[in-house]
């Protein structure tokens, strides 16, 4: 059933897209209610307004923070136009009907992205707002509810169309849209509150997004898929190509991880399918890119690149000998953009990501969530033990533990080979570990990889000693693995009988 709006009642922190409203307000006599600073601005560009004190017949105390907490106004909202009861109460309080709530809430996101200050932050809580929307879209039968400037247009359409009234369908769809806004708002309070207290595993958990992108599909065509953003920030600005996929997202955020844990500027990182087929750090970094391709140039095809420097002209020219799905990096300078657009579907990223080492990990169990903290703390030699009687040079050293750095995101089952702080052989996924041993080693002997300074990085102990005696005979000189296997003893004393370098971690870290 179509409503007719009588009264609106306007309350909005951003005011920039109000002057479309309210010309139409005024074409078709619709009184309008304000207060705050969302009544000096309507008053300041020309339209009559009534100031919700003045329609209350009570004034706004505690500085602002009660102003629309008033019976005449919630009343106002919430009664049923249909119901003789609410209309004879109504009367005896001589409460006017509100038939359109236009709010928007105090910037809380930004409020914490820009105090450290708990106070100020605090007072960008929206109370009356919130409030506002959850009484008007309580009463979607006869009230319409407007949360986010880009409904306006919308409004205006329905209104025109309508002659100054909404359909049912219209006021249905806006409320359900308001509930997700306010629980949206009230998501981040809850997630401020939980980081500031340290409190990582609430008795209950929200969790939120902005729809960033709907997508083509899924992992699959046959699946739906769209993308969110969690802290409502542009991370990757698209500087050319095609839109992303889901798989390209995931790769994406995948590399970032990597990348987050390498020295910055130096580092480059080759994705396909969530796993990494070659990583290198290299001062030179048109070196280091041509390092991360050459350790799997077949894997290589169609992956996602992500860099932690600016690429220059050299490095785009031999990006665009390759096929790659996407670019992600510091920056593009101007020549490397001009060369890398030729190819039209290329998709360009410069990556604005902040990045949070503490974040939050969800994933999914068919309905269920199960979360953990991230695992990409900061390695230092702390975290290691020299288990062998030879001991390990400086350089192997720094090699054992890009090594064991790159493995913790390699898919489980993990096990790097490396040079020279250079993937050369990667073998992830197996249920067995000798299997993870015998992939990476037929890597390196696949792209003729040099075994001079040869290490490996095992995310996890080897069961058995035939996992290390097979990366020995490969042509490995040292060793990093975490410690607690029964066998431990056993692959000490190997190590020592072909003069291996063995280093124990004192974490382990799967990935699944």
């Amino acid at each position: 059933m179509n409503r007719k709006i009588k009264r609106a009642l306007i309350s909005v922190s951003d005011k920039t897209q109000l002057i479309k409203i309210l010309p139409i307000l005024k074409k078709l006599n619709i009184e309008i209610l304000s207060s705050g600073g969302t009544y000096k601005y309507i008053k300041k560009c020309g339209f009559k307004c009534i100031e919700v004190s003045d329609f209350t017949n009570f004034k706004e105390i505690l500085d602002g923070r009660v102003k629309t907490l008033h019976p005449k106004i919630h009343s106002g909202i919430l009664f049923k136009r249909k119901n003789k009861k609410h209309l004879s109460q109504m009367k005896v309080q001589n409460f006017k009907n509100i038939d359109l709530v236009i709010v928007n809430f105090y910037p809380f996101e930004k409020a914490v992205l820009e105090n450290k200050n708990i106070n100020k932050i605090i007072e960008n809580i929206d109370i009356g707002g919130p409030a506002l929307a959850r009484s008007a879209a309580k009463n979607f039968n006869d009230v319409v509810v407007i949360t986010s400037n880009y409904q306006l247009e919308n409004l205006i359409h329905e209104i025109n169309i309508n002659k100054g009234a909404t359909s049912l369908k219209f006021r249905k769809k806006l409320s359900q849209e308001a509930f997700n806004e306010t629980a949206y708002y009230d998501s981040n309070i809850s997630k401020y509150f939980n980081k500031i207290n340290d409190n990582r595993f609430p008795k209950k958990i929200t969790i939120n997004g902005t729809l960033v992108s709907k997508l083509r599909y899924g992992e699959n065509p046959h699946q739906l898929g769209a993308f969110y953003s969690r802290d409502n920030v542009n991370e990757l600005e698209k500087l050319n190509g095609k839109e992303l996929s889901y798989n390209n997202y995931n790769d994406i955020y995948y590399g970032l991880d990597i990348i987050n844990s390498l020295p910055k500027g130096i580092g480059t990182i080759i994705i396909k399918h969530a796993n990494p087929s070659g990583v290198s750090i290299n001062k030179k970094k048109l070196l280091s890119f041509k390092q991360a391709f050459n350790c799997d140039p077949i894997s290589a095809f169609g992956g996602v690149i992500i860099c932690n420097y600016e690429v220059n002209y050299e490095i785009a020219r031999e990006i665009n000998k390759k096929f790659f799905e996407v670019i992600v990096a510091k920056n593009f300078n101007n020549k490397a953009l001009s060369i890398l657009k030729k190819k039209k579907n290329l998709r360009i990223i410069k990556n604005n990501q902040k990045h949070n080492s503490n974040e939050i990990i969800v994933n999914t169990l068919s309905k269920n969530l199960i979360l953990q903290n991230s695992d990409n703390e900061n390695f230092n030699r702390k975290n290691f033990k020299v288990v062998s009687k030879k001991k390990p040079s400086k350089k192997i050293l720094n090699d054992l533990i890009f090594a064991f750095n790159i493995c913790r995101f390699v898919k489980s089952n993990a096990i790097v080979l490396t040079n020279d702080c250079s993937t050369v052989g990667i073998g992830s996924g197996q249920p067995s570990r000798l299997d993870s041993c015998e992939i990476a080693v037929d890597k390196v002997r696949k792209f003729n990889h040099k075994t001079d300074n040869l290490v490996a990085a095992s995310d996890a102990f080897f069961p058995f000693v035939d996992g290390i005696e097979l990366l020995v005979q490969s042509g490995v000189k040292a060793i990093i693995q975490p410690y607690g296997s029964i066998r431990d003893k056993e692959v000490i004393k190997f190590a020592n009988n072909t003069n291996t370098v063995l280093v124990f971690s004192k974490t382990r870290h799967f990935r699944h």
